[in-house]
């Protein structure tokens, strides 16, 4: 992995000249380059254009803009029931997968405060993170960073923050929301959000955002937890269920 600061602009990014392909102009203040085969440890599959996994993340994406086109909004919070049942994964593959969509762009956000995993997933070093912009006053330009794919950057971790339900339902976080939702038409937003049943975090941070994915992990998540966790959620928000690991997994496996 290496690191360095970073512009980029219309004439050097890659889809530029394809119809329909939306070219951000965007500055960086951090760029970091992922290793394919730390990507591949992690299974991030929606990388790697050749991988058979990347079909079902695309019919994922293809539902959800079925969904949100319908309903409005573009700020998504990803969690699950408990940890360990592949929310973190699942964000990181969709936001890449909506990156590579023509017309797109995606913001990645670790807001799993007590456990960010985002940049190990990604394979990359990070000491700042959402709590130094809620905390601390840090710039929320100092915190994006830009992992070398076109479209798509990513506000990684930072310290562990123990009061994270407290600054998820604060206002400044839910005046940074604003600002992300108003700043580019075409972007979408993932939040990886801590597990429901794990404390506070998901429902205080619920009410900021437009739609909630939940993830559940085949043969795993049992089903008293997956419904304790969706009767704490706000069921107009809840865009559908991700099921997770199944081993035989295809695309139809994804399912609302």
């Amino acid at each position: 992995m290496t690191e360095r600061t970073v512009e980029i602009g219309g004439s050097s990014v890659a889809g530029q000249g394809k119809p329909g392909w939306v070219s951000p102009r965007y500055r960086f203040s951090r760029e970091v380059r992922l290793d394919p085969a730390v990507l591949e440890k992690n299974r991030v599959l929606a990388y790697n254009n050749t991988s058979p996994e990347i079909e079902a993340y695309r019919v994922l994406r293809t539902r959800i803009l079925h969904r949100t086109k319908g309903s409005g909004g573009t700020t998504i919070m990803v969690t699950s029931a408990l940890s360990g049942e592949g929310k973190t994964v699942t964000a990181v593959n969709l936001a890449l997968t909506f990156a590579k969509a023509f017309s797109l762009t995606a913001l990645l956000v670790d807001a799993d405060l007590k456990r960010q995993q985002v940049h190990q997933v990604l394979g990359f070093e990070s000491n700042r993170g959402l709590g130094d912009y809620l905390r601390d006053g840090c710039d929320v330009s100092e915190l994006i960073v830009w992992p070398g794919i076109e479209k798509l950057t990513v506000i990684s971790g930072g310290k562990r923050i123990e009061e994270s339900s407290e600054l998820l339902g604060s206002p400044g976080m839910r005046t940074l929301v604003e600002g992300m939702k108003s700043r580019y038409e075409d972007r979408y937003i993932f939040f990886d959000v801590p597990p429901v049943l794990y404390g506070a975090d998901a429902i205080s941070f619920a009410p900021l955002v437009d739609h909630i994915l939940f993830v559940v992990q085949a043969e795993k998540s049992s089903m008293a937890n997956v419904n304790k966790a969706l009767e704490m959620l706000p069921k107009e928000k809840v865009l559908g269920i991700v099921l997770n690991r199944q081993a035989d997994a295809d695309a139809t496996r994804y399912y609302y």
